[in-house]
């Protein structure tokens, strides 16, 4: 069983994830970009690194969560990147949401030299990662995902292997195509019920306490009430919008209709026109209070 962890890019996931790993007793060794980010989890016992190659060399597992394709490549396979420093027999596991082909293009490389890695991307937030009920989706090859399995599921309990490299990528762009309609489609049905007379409060209880209720409707759906929007956002609607245009590339590569993608899509572009992009992606509640005359 892997002791040492890597782990590169220390954002919002990454600074929720540490703390997991270290709390079941592994050795963990980070790298961010900017280390004065990473000073809270030195603190609480993880060793820092200079470089993705320097976690790389000491771990048996190395994970990374970074913003986008450009940056996983960069974190991957740059002068100073994972592939450098990662030993034979290690796993290497990107946990980003990017695009398939690029993950693929990047585990061509890995293996090419010998070396495996994974694309994983997780599904949650750092609520969920907190509450320990995220769930990590694994593309690439069958044994490395084993060897890797006692790591992950101190990250989430819930660890499926989807297929070969990249199609935990894509599975992942899917359920948050899912997500992504379904909270849009929450602001939808509570405006509409407020239109009608429907006091907010009692429209998202009401919703929460029925059938269509879900678990990311019952942590996101009540930011939309007066003062619970929360400063820092689970999830803004650029950070989210990212996340809609890979399924919309994909969809329109793959030649698979995607229609409510689309109409999510542009309510998030509705967002941006107001000026609320910066909130949390539920916030798309207010443009159709906006559309619908509730907010003059």
């Amino acid at each position: 069983m892997p002791t040492t962890v890597g782990f590169c890019g220390l954002g919002d996931m990454g600074t929720v994830i540490v703390p997991r790993l270290l709390a079941a007793g592994f050795d963990v060794v980070g790298w961010n970009r900017t280390r004065a980010k990473a000073q809270e989890l030195i603190d609480g016992g993880m060793r820092w690194a200079d470089t993705p190659r320097e976690v790389a060399a000491q771990s048996e597992v190395v994970m990374s969560i970074v913003t986008d394709g450009a940056a996983v490549r960069a974190v991957a396979l740059g002068p100073d990147g994972v592939i450098s420093g990662l030993k034979k027999g290690a796993v290497y596991i990107d946990m980003s949401t990017i695009a398939p082909d690029v993950s693929r293009a990047v585990s061509d490389e890995f293996r090419a030299a010998g070396l495996d890695m994974l694309d994983g991307p997780i599904s949650g937030s750092p609520v969920t990662v907190r509450q320990g009920s995220a769930s990590v989706m694994l593309g690439g090859d069958a044994a490395a995902c084993e060897r890797a399995r006692p790591v992950l599921e101190a990250v989430g309990p819930k660890v499926t292997r989807i297929g070969d490299s990249g199609l935990a990528c894509q599975m992942k762009i899917a359920v948050n195509l899912l997500l992504m309609v379904e909270v849009i489609a929450f602001g939808e049905a509570v405006a509409l019920a407020e239109k009608g007379g429907v006091e907010r409060e009692t429209a998202v209880n009401a919703v929460l306490n029925s059938v269509a209720a879900s678990p990311v409707l019952g942590y996101r759906g009540p930011f939309i009430l007066e003062g619970k929007m929360p400063d820092k956002p689970l999830a803004d609607v650029t950070l989210q919008q990212k996340d809609m245009l890979l399924a919309l590339g994909l969809a329109r590569t793959l030649g698979s209709p995607a229609p409510l993608a689309a109409a999510a899509n542009e309510m998030m572009n509705a967002c941006r026109g107001l000026g609320i992009d910066h909130h949390d992606f539920v916030t798309a509640h207010k443009v159709y209070r906006k559309l619908g005359g509730q907010d003059k």
